[in-house]
């Protein structure tokens, strides 16, 4: 593998908190310099990527996305939702276990590292489920899957609605470190809701899913955590009541973590309006003053970090009536594009952002996969390179993604990947970007 000199770019890394422009060498797969000196002319030849006017950042982290294989590889397989991956900027991708069959043996978990191995362009690490079968009636084989390789364990797509299971299940991750990642949803209060309770659904004359359906799955689980002892990660957090109790269990000192979705940072339920079936999706979109609240909750650490929750569907899913469209925006391409629109309106701080979508989440995953979310020397050259400011308009037909059910088709974004480096290969690039080659480095 040539060296590659990424050279004048941004950088801007909060594992190190780096934020100046520098060049970075990235050698055998690895980060082997980083400064503002010439690079004597001892090292050996390399491609130069010039970065001036860029953001570059340690490869964004996903904790939470759908890949589909097994079972539905209609939707998207592991090397299409891999390819996607590498077109948002992401490095990392952690999937979710609600395939056919489900994440809940060794074997199932070998098959998705072994196709991951084979075609995947970054990393995909599994997430094995809670109960077996996702049925939330018997824990999974927690300390087989664990052997396997998973970074946590969730039956997302379902809540674990058993407290006493639920319990179990964060007993065991004391044990082994790994989080227990909830859906947190009482499917009772929810049971045929197809978008957010309120005034908009009362117009649309759809039956609505109220905010208290996360929220006393929230409480539920906060207080298991903080009785066990376990590790607990919300996923998708989408209401300011949740927030709010977030905030006071980690006032407490509960072992909790949260994570926010960018479509509930920067979309509302508005968005339905029209009954558009690219928008449904569960937990559903909110209200601005649920919008405020994640984003407070981003800016003060109550959230933990931003994960995408990439549902890709096919296009005769989402056709037809809305009640019988199933829930699910497709992410993993849009995902930093959108979230730059917190950041130009001067909502998010960029390296909290950055932070968000790289130190914190690397934070929660296990280390047996190496250092992730960091351009620290000697460690895998994972990398995003970003333009700020950029402006492109979101067309599916350019999707790597099989799933192009995002209710963003034809928007405008400010703020566009130009390259994504995944174990020192270059996986991603812009048209607009070229590589130069520079022989001998000047000493």
């Amino acid at each position: 593998m040539k060296p590659l000199l990424i050279q004048g770019g941004y950088i801007i890394d909060p594992s190190q908190g780096l934020d100046e422009t520098l060049d970075l060498l990235i050698t055998e797969g690895k980060i082997s310099w980083l400064g503002k000196r010439e690079i004597t002319s001892s090292k050996p030849d390399c491609d130069v990527l010039n970065a001036c006017g860029l953001i570059v950042c340690p490869g964004l982290i996903d904790l939470h996305c759908h890949l589909r294989q097994p079972g539905f590889e209609e939707k998207e397989t592991i090397a299409t939702g891999s390819q996607a991956a590498a077109q948002g900027g992401f490095t990392t991708i952690c999937c979710m276990p609600n395939t056919n069959p489900p994440l809940d043996s060794q074997a199932t978990i070998h098959y998705v590292k072994s196709i991951a191995a084979k075609e995947g362009v970054v990393h995909v690490l599994p997430i094995g489920c809670v109960s077996k079968g996702r049925n939330g009636e018997e824990l999974a084989e927690m300390d087989e899957l664990a052997s396997a390789g998973v970074i946590g364990y969730s039956d997302d797509g379902n809540p674990v609605f058993s407290s006493r299971l639920m319990r179990q299940a964060l007993d065991y991750s004391r044990i082994s470190g790994l989080p227990i990642i909830d859906h947190c949803e009482d499917t009772t209060l929810a049971e045929g809701g197809l978008m957010n309770e309120g005034v908009t659904s009362t117009k649309l004359g759809l039956p609505g899913i109220p905010a208290a359906a996360e929220e006393i799955m929230v409480a539920r689980d906060l207080a298991l955590a903080q009785l066990t002892g376990g590790r607990l990660h919300i996923a998708h957090v989408s209401t300011k009541g949740s927030v709010d109790l977030i905030r006071q269990a980690k006032e407490k000192g509960i072992q909790v973590t949260a994570e926010v979705t960018p479509h509930h940072l920067t979309l509302t339920e508005e968005r339905v309006i029209g009954y558009n079936t690219n928008a449904k999706v569960n937990p559903p979109l909110r209200t601005e003053q649920d919008i405020q609240a994640l984003t407070w909750g981003l800016k003060e650490g109550v959230i933990d970090i931003i994960a995408t929750d990439h549902a890709p569907h096919t296009e005769a899913d989402k056709l037809g009536e809305f009640a019988l469209a199933p829930f699910g925006i497709s992410g993993l391409e849009t995902a930093l594009g959108s979230l730059m629109s917190l950041v130009h309106s001067g909502e998010l701080p960029l390296t909290t952002l950055i932070a968000k979508l790289t130190h914190e989440p690397a934070k929660i995953i296990s280390d047996k996969y190496g250092r992730l979310g960091t351009l620290n020397i000697g460690t895998p050259a994972d990398v995003t390179i970003f333009h700020p400011d950029k402006e492109w308009v979101v067309d599916i037909n350019i999707f790597a993604s099989k799933g192009k059910n995002t209710p963003l088709n034809g928007s405008r974004l400010k703020g566009k990947v130009m390259a994504t480096i995944s174990q020192g290969k270059l996986v991603y690039k812009d048209v607009s970007i070229r590589l130069e080659e520079k022989a001998p480095l000047r000493g």
